[in-house]
C-alpha cells in the first residue's frame, strides 16, 4: 500500500517536474524568438545606419588638413598685355596670423587644454564615448537639445568646417568625422592644429595671435598661470576674455589649473604657485598695425572665392577666409589692368565726375560693372568714387541694390513678349490715358516722364523715347508670372522678391529692393551675345601654393532668348542710344545700344549698354537717396566718359543686325482712327531728362485683384522714367 502511495507521488512529483521543465523550456524559447527578433532588428537598423551615412553623410565625412593650410599668404595675378602673368595683390588678414609649431608651444598650456576640454584626449580614438552618452542622456533627462560631450578633435572638426548646426544629423557627422580623422592624423598634428585654428576672442585666431594680445609675448615664453589664463578663454571667448572681464578670466584659469591638479598634469605647489601669480594683461602692440586697403575689384575676387570655397568645402564664412589669407593660394583673376586705369580716372577724380545744378550735403555716388559679353569676364569695376579709405565697406558695384526704373523694361517687358512672340518692334501700341486703357490685371496705370500721350506709335519708338504706358500694356499681355519667371530663370536675377510680382516693378523697374549694377550688367549682355547669358566671374581658377587646382570657375552659360530676339532688342536699344533717350552716353566712335533708367523721385539714374566689345552698367545716386538735380542723366555722362577711353583705338565692330524686324501691325488699346503706318524713327516725345513728374495719387484698392499691384504699405506710389507717378481707375 505504501509503495503504490510511493509511485503515486514519484508519478506525481514527475509530472510536476516535467511539467515545469516544458514551461521552462517554453520559456527559453519565447526569449530566445525576443533575442533572435531583437537581433535580427538591430542588425537591419545596423544595415539601414550603414546605408545612411553612406548615402546621406558620405559627402559630409570627407575633410584633410592639407586643405587647411593656414600659414602662407594668397597671392593675387591677371594677365597684362603680352599674356604674362603679373601679381596684382598679396592677401594679408586683419589679424598677424602666424603658425606655431608644437616645439614652440609649452607643455604646461598642452595638458592644460587637455585637462579643460578632453581629459581622455590621448586615450580615446576622436570620440569620447563616456561624454558622448552622458551628453545623449542629459538631452533625455532635461529635454535640452545641446548637443555636449565633444573632444578636441570634433571641435577641431567644427573650427575649419565652421558647421555649428545643433541637430542629430550634424553630431552623427561629427563623431564619423573625427573616428575618420585620427586614422589619418596624431595626436600632436590634431593639438597643433587646434591651438593654431581656434578663436581665443578679441580678433585673436590661433596662439600665436592670443599670446600677443592678452600679453604680448611669444608663446614660449607663457608661463603656467598664463596658459591657463588664455586656455580657459576657449570655451566662451567672449565671457571669459579678461578684457571683457578680469574676475571671469580668473575664476575659469583658476579652474583649468584645479583640473591639471586632480588629473596629475602638475603638483600642488605649482597648482598654489600659479594661483598666486599676479597676471599683467597687455594689448598687443601690433593691434593697431597698418593694414593695405584693397581696390573695389580686389575685394570683389575675395568675396566671390570666399563663397566659392564655402560652397565646395562645406566651411563657413570665418574658415573661408582664414584659407583665402593664408592658405598660399594663387588666384587668377579677369582683372584688365588698362581698362581698370581709365575706370579710376573717372571715379577717383572727384572733378570729372557731372556735378549738381543744386548741391546736396552728401557726396554723388556711382558704381560700374564692366564686362566682357562673350567670356562673362569683368575686366574692370568700381564701387564708389572718390578714395576707398577702408576695407569691407559696401561694394556698391557688387552688393546694393537700387530700382533700375526704365533700364529694366528691355529685360523685364520687351524681350520677353518678343520671345513669346507676342509682339515685333513694328506692332502698334495706342499710347493713350487712363480715360482710354484699361488693364486687364489691374486698376494701376502710369504716366508718362512728360505727362502727356502720343497716340499709336511703334514699339520700337516706344522703347527709344520710354513710353511708361506701352510698357505697360505689353507687360499686361505677357502676364506677370511670365515677366517674373524670365528674370530670374533666364536672366539670372537673384535679388527680387515675391513683392516684386506686381505691376510698377516690372514695367518700371520699381523694385522693392532694387537689382546690383553686375546683375543688370551680365543681364544686357545677353543682348549683343546672341541670347546667350553667361556668368559673370572675376576669377578663372584658384591653385594652391604647388600649382594643384583648388577651385576652377568654369563659363557657365545658358540660351536665355533666341539670337533674333536679342538682335531684336540690341537694335532697337541701338536706336535709343542714338536718337532716343540715351544719346548722352554714345560716343560715336563705336555703335553704342543701351537705355536709361531713373527711379521715383529721382533717386536713382541709371544707364545700361553695350558696344559689341564690352558691356557695362552705370549707377548714379545718394548713399542716403535723395532727389538728385542735374542737367541730364549722370549715369549716362559718366558712361560715356569712361566706356570712350575703354575704346580708344578699337576698330569699328558693327551689331550684328536682326534677321527679321517685324512687318505686323497688331495693335494694343482702342483705335479712334485707321492705323497709320509706322514711322522710321521716332521723335524724341518722352526724353527721361526734360519734364518734372506729376505728383501721383494715393492708389485705391483694383477692381479686379487678379495680380498684386503696389503693396499695400507704400503711401506714395512710385513711377517710372523720372517719377512720373501713377494713375488709378476707379
Amino acid at each position: 500500500m505504501e509503495s503504490d502511495k510511493l509511485r503515486r507521488v514519484e508519478k506525481a512529483a514527475g509530472g510536476v517536474a516535467g511539467a515545469l521543465f516544458g514551461a521552462v523550456g517554453l520559456v527559453a524559447k519565447i526569449l530566445a524568438t525576443i533575442v533572435l527578433i531583437f537581433l535580427t532588428t538591430a542588425l537591419l537598423f545596423a544595415c539601414i545606419f550603414a546605408f545612411y551615412v553612406k548615402t546621406t553623410l558620405q559627402e559630409d565625412l570627407d575633410i584633410s588638413l592639407s586643405d587647411y593650410s593656414l600659414s602662407e599668404s594668397s597671392i593675387l595675378y591677371y594677365e597684362d598685355a603680352n599674356g604674362d602673368w603679373q601679381e596684382l595683390v598679396t592677401l594679408s588678414g586683419s589679424e598677424n596670423r602666424i603658425w606655431v609649431e608644437l616645439d614652440d608651444i609649452p607643455d604646461h598650456l598642452v595638458k592644460a587644454l587637455v585637462a579643460i576640454e578632453d581629459r581622455r584626449f590621448y586615450e580615446h580614438k576622436g570620440v569620447d564615448w563616456f561624454r558622448t552618452l552622458a551628453a545623449i542622456t542629459t538631452i533625455f533627462s532635461s529635454s535640452d537639445d545641446i548637443f555636449g560631450g565633444s573632444t578636441i578633435t570634433q571641435q577641431l572638426i567644427k573650427n575649419l568646417t565652421g558647421n555649428n548646426d545643433v541637430t542629430v544629423k550634424r553630431k552623427l557627422v561629427e563623431i564619423f568625422q573625427a573616428l575618420e580623422f585620427e586614422k589619418k592624423y596624431d595626436k600632436d598634428e590634431i593639438i597643433t592644429w587646434y591651438l593654431n585654428a581656434v578663436y581665443f576672442g578679441e580678433g585673436s585666431y590661433g596662439i600665436y595671435a592670443a599670446a600677443k594680445t592678452y600679453f604680448d609675448k611669444e608663446p614660449s615664453e607663457l608661463s603656467l598661470a598664463e596658459s591657463a589664463a588664455i586656455v580657459g578663454i576657449v570655451n566662451l571667448p567672449t565671457y571669459y576674455s579678461p578684457f571683457y572681464s578680469e574676475e571671469n578670466n580668473k575664476n575659469r584659469q583658476e579652474t583649468v589649473l584645479r583640473e591639471m591638479y586632480e588629473q596629475g598634469y602638475i603638483n600642488y605647489e605649482e597648482y598654489t604657485s600659479a594661483v598666486n601669480e599676479q597676471l599683467v594683461f597687455a594689448r598687443s602692440a601690433n593691434e593697431a598695425r597698418q593694414q593695405e586697403i584693397y581696390s573695389w575689384y580686389v575685394e570683389t575676387v575675395i568675396e566671390d572665392v570666399k563663397a566659392d570655397l564655402m560652397e565646395q568645402k562645406g566651411i563657413s564664412s570665418e574658415v573661408a577666409e582664414q584659407l583665402l589669407y593664408s592658405g598660399g593660394y594663387r588666384i587668377y583673376t579677369c582683372y584688365d589692368a588698362d581698362i581698370q586705369a581709365k575706370v579710376d580716372a573717372v571715379y577717383q577724380n572727384l572733378d570729372a565726375l557731372p556735378h549738381a545744378y543744386r548741391t546736396s550735403e552728401q557726396q554723388l555716388q556711382s558704381a560700374i560693372v564692366i564686362m566682357d559679353p562673350y567670356t562673362g569676364e569683368i575686366v574692370a569695376l568700381s564701387g564708389g568714387v572718390g578714395e576707398k579709405t577702408a576695407n569691407l565697406i559696401t561694394n556698391r558695384a557688387t552688393q546694393s541694390e537700387r530700382p533700375p526704373g526704365s533700364s529694366f523694361k528691355p529685360l523685364s517687358v520687351y524681350a520677353p513678349a518678343i520671345e513669346a512672340g507676342l509682339i515685333t518692334q513694328n506692332t502698334l501700341v495706342n499710347d493713350a490715358g487712363a480715360d482710354e486703357i484699361q488693364l486687364s490685371g489691374t486698376s494701376w496705370y502710369p504716366n508718362n516722364s512728360d505727362n502727356m500721350n502720343h497716340g499709336i506709335m511703334t514699339i520700337r519708338q516706344a522703347v527709344m523715347s520710354s513710353i511708361n504706358t506701352v510698357a505697360a500694356q505689353v507687360l499686361d499681355k505677357l502676364g506677370l508670372d511670365a515677366s517674373y519667371s524670365f528674370l530670374e530663370n533666364n536672366l539670372g536675377f537673384t535679388t527680387l522678391i515675391e513683392q516684386d510680382r506686381n505691376y510698377p516693378s516690372l514695367a518700371l523697374g520699381e523694385l522693392t529692393n532694387g537689382a546690383t549694377v553686375r546683375e543688370m550688367t551680365q543681364a544686357f549682355s545677353t543682348f549683343v551675345n546672341g541670347g546667350i547669358f553667361t556668368e559673370s566671374h572675376v576669377y578663372t581658377r584658384v591653385t594652391d601654393s604647388a600649382g594643384s587646382l583648388v577651385l576652377e570657375n568654369n563659363i557657365e552659360t545658358h540660351v536665355a532668348m533666341r539670337a533674333n530676339t536679342a538682335y531684336n532688342v540690341l537694335d532697337m536699344l541701338y536706336g535709343a542710344a542714338s536718337g532716343g533717350t540715351g544719346t548722352e552716353a554714345n560716343f560715336w566712335s563705336q555703335p553704342v545700344a543701351g537705355k536709361t533708367g531713373t527711379s521715383s523721385n529721382y533717386w536713382n539714374r541709371w544707364f545700361c549698354g553695350t558696344t559689341a566689345y564690352y558691356t557695362a552698367a552705370v549707377w548714379t545716386g545718394y548713399d542716403m537717396p535723395e532727389r538728385m538735380y542735374f542737367y541730364g542723366n549722370p549715369a549716362a555722362q559718366i558712361w560715356r566718359s569712361v566706356m570712350s577711353a575703354v575704346h580708344e583705338g578699337l576698330e569699328w565692330r558693327s551689331f550684328p543686325t536682326p534677321s527679321y524686324v517685324g512687318g505686323d501691325t497688331m495693335i494694343f488699346g482702342d483705335l479712334s482712327s485707321p492705323s497709320p503706318s509706322p514711322s522710321e524713327e521716332p521723335t524724341d516725345t518722352g526724353a527721361e531728362e526734360t519734364e518734372a513728374p506729376v505728383e501721383s495719387v494715393e492708389p485705391v484698392e483694383p477692381v479686379e485683384p487678379v495680380e498684386p499691384t503696389v503693396p499695400a504699405e507704400s503711401t506714395e506710389p512710385s513711377g517710372g522714367d523720372d517719377d512720373p507717378g501713377y494713375v488709378f481707375l476707379p
